[in-house]
């Protein structure tokens, strides 16, 4: 462990100004008497897998929405929050970070502090195994105040360790007894096992806070699922951080650290946009972190206009082979040569490799073999001859990082598997063979490959992500506060300024599906109820604007240039193109829909007319009926998406 993880570090002008940044709170969240309303029951996004997930889930299905209100907010049904008994909570860092890791802390202690000045926050130093070793740092305003609005998760260090084994389980539980604690905070993308679940024993923790991806939220869900079975006080709350942007849906608009990773990626692409057309003699190939959906590629493309963009979740659904990418890549290169361009950029997500079929396929062997020991060494040897003959065929570069140890999700090391290279190397070979045929007759095809990782997981975080984090902190503890397990805390209506932010809470089964076979019509719902990673919705009006500006990217070198991150200024409040376009607010909607109810049930009072009741009757019947047909299951093919 660091020694000086936790310790009031140095900061430069531009750290000690934006150290004095004072994020902003919605109205709901202000003072320490805060009003809830508990909402109707909700299912699941998927309504076909409602049954699956009440079966799986008893005790946690069906829970009621939740409401931030304003105070003097009047409205039935309503509790309002004014008892704050002293509590202990511990937080740690677990797996990659995420800009804006430190403001949910923040707000997560100026919540507590509010509430009553006895609240401890206690943070584990070097993350899990800090956690094991009961290696704690109080925090206080003095600690956070080196760390506010700051970069990384150096405040407490993190760790890639889950907590899985019995050892480590029993190490955790004790810890938490020890210190007497009524909360635990894990921030980042850590993984929970079966075993955790089912080795507490009853009243052992008061709350257990999970800020977290999509994984850790499926876990989040069993856990609490979990302690209702048994009775235990304890809460369990999910929180929307990872920078990769694949937990989004009805929801969750956004997640805490996607819009500074986007806006740090875009100024370095349109960097290499500027770079290419100065020179005019370079394919720049760009792969961008982002796991196995296509979010940071997407929103960067709109942010920085690239001639190309690859997306995973249309390379799915088309089907596309390698070659079949390789070929397009091709034409575009063909078609700026036919304008006398022989330079371009062409963005690459991470994920890309899972979504190509044979790749895909060739993965999962792979995998397989992994999960049965087989040394890395001898896996050449143990593939089928179709997977051996593909993996021949493949640049030697590349089945080096095939089979490279899985990840601790026993899935492939997307980030180590250079796509990037992959495909410039193919397309080169392609054009240097339509060159011989005569087919092409430009200049010779020269590539830059780049890899933007981790340059933009330890940013400063842009202004919408230290406000978005430390807003989910405050409503953490306003969850524990109001005894509510086995929800996420939400934010909608995140498009507009701060003061109109809708605060709320989800139960995480509303956000579950089970993973279905969607190859043709008679599917049926196999495996457990997840909450899965989000594809890009190639529905959206988001990806409309992409498809009608892709010819003008091509050919026309439309680049723009977004620069760096903005704190100050007219750019400083810009948020994720993708989030602006779409502008979606469920829960405003929600409430909308609850007043048209409203007004429906005042009009139609006993003692109304016959003709307005027949009305209202034929009318409702109607609704039903639409609504039935668009809640039945599809008998036509969908595509298939490979997130696991």
């Amino acid at each position: 462990m660091n020694a000086d993880l936790g310790s009031p570090r140095e900061l430069t002008g531009l750290q000690r100004r934006r150290a004095l940044y004072q994020p902003d709170l919605p109205p709901c969240l202000e003072g320490t008497r805060v009003r809830v309303e508990l909402g109707d029951s909700t299912t699941t996004i998927d309504p076909k897998c409602a049954d699956i997930v009440a079966q799986a889930f008893p005790h946690t299905f069906g829970q009621k929405l939740v409401h931030f209100l304003e105070p003097n907010t009047m409205v039935s049904d309503t509790q309002v929050i004014e008892e704050h008994p002293p509590i202990r909570v511990g937080v740690l860092f677990s797996g990659r970070q995420s800009p804006g890791g430190h403001n949910v802390i923040w707000g997560t202690y100026d919540a507590m502090k509010a509430q009553n000045p006895h609240n401890v926050l206690l943070g584990f130093v070097g993350g899990t195994e800090g956690l094991f070793a009961k290696k704690t740092l109080e925090i206080t305003y003095d600690v956070l105040s080196s760390y506010k609005n700051q970069g990384g998760f150096d405040l407490l260090g993190r760790t890639v360790d889950q907590i899985r084994t019995t050892e480590q389980v029993n190490a955790a539980m004790s810890t938490c007894c020890d210190l007497n604690l009524d909360g635990l905070i894990i921030i980042g993308e850590a993984r929970l096992s079966s075993r955790f679940i089912g080795t507490l024993s009853r009243g052992q923790v008061l709350s257990l806070i999970l800020l977290t991806g999509v994984t850790s939220n499926s876990d989040a869900a069993q856990l609490a699922e979990t302690f209702a079975k048994h009775n235990c006080k304890t809460k369990v709350i999910g929180v929307p951080v990872t920078l990769s942007g694949d937990l989004k849906n009805q929801f969750v608009e956004t997640t805490v650290g996607f819009d500074t990773v986007c806006k740090v990626n875009s100024q370095l692409i349109s960097n290499v946009c500027l770079d290419a057309v100065s020179a005019g003699k370079y394919y720049y190939f760009v792969r961008l972190m982002g796991g196995k959906a296509s979010h940071v590629a997407f929103e960067c493309a709109l942010q920085s206009h690239p001639n190309m963009v690859i997306l995973g979740e249309e390379v799915a659904l088309s089907k596309l082979t390698l070659m079949e990418i390789t070929n397009k890549i091709c034409e575009g290169v063909e078609a700026r040569a036919a304008q006398g361009k022989y330079h371009g950029v062409l963005l690459i997500p991470e994920g890309l490799i899972e979504s190509i079929p044979e790749m895909y396929a060739l993965i999962q062997e792979i995998n397989n073999l992994h999960s049965n020991n087989i040394p890395e060494d001898e896996i050449p040897s143990q593939l089928s001859p179709w997977a051996a003959a593909l993996f021949k065929f493949l640049p030697p570069f590349i089945r080096r990082e095939l089979v490279l140890h899985q990840e601790s999700d026993n899935s492939a090391q997307l980030s180590q598997i250079d796509t990037e290279q992959l495909l410039a190397h193919l397309v080169e070979a392609e054009i240097n063979k339509r060159t011989k045929e005569g087919n092409y007759k430009g200049r010779k095809f020269s590539s830059v490959c780049h890899f933007f990782g981790s340059q933009a997981r330890g940013s400063l975080p842009s202004n919408f992500d230290c406000n978005y984090a430390y807003v989910l902190g405050h409503i953490c503890v306003q969850l524990v506060a109001t005894g509510l397990n086995g929800y996420m805390a939400t934010v909608t209506n995140l498009k507009d300024s701060t003061n109109k932010w809708r605060c709320a809470a989800v139960p995480l089964t509303a956000m579950m599906s089970v993973r279905r076979h969607l190859r043709g019509p008679g599917a049926v719902p196999i495996g457990r109820p997840v909450i899965h990673p989000s594809p890009i919705d190639l529905k959206a009006e988001s990806y409309a604007v992409l498809r009608e500006k892709a010819s003008s990217f091509l050919l026309d070198d439309f680049y723009r240039t977004p620069g760096g991150i903005q704190f100050e200024g007219p750019g400083a409040d810009t948020k994720p193109i993708t989030l602006t376009i779409e502008g979606h607010d469920y829960l405003g909607d929600i409430e909308i829909l609850q007043d048209y109810l409203e007004k429906v049930r005042t009009i139609l009072k006993p003692g109304c007319s016959r003709e307005i009741l027949k009305a209202a009757i034929s009318s409702m019947a109607s609704v039903n009926d639409v609504l039935k047909v668009m809640s039945a299951p599809l008998n036509a093919e969908l595509p298939l998406y490979h997130f696991n």
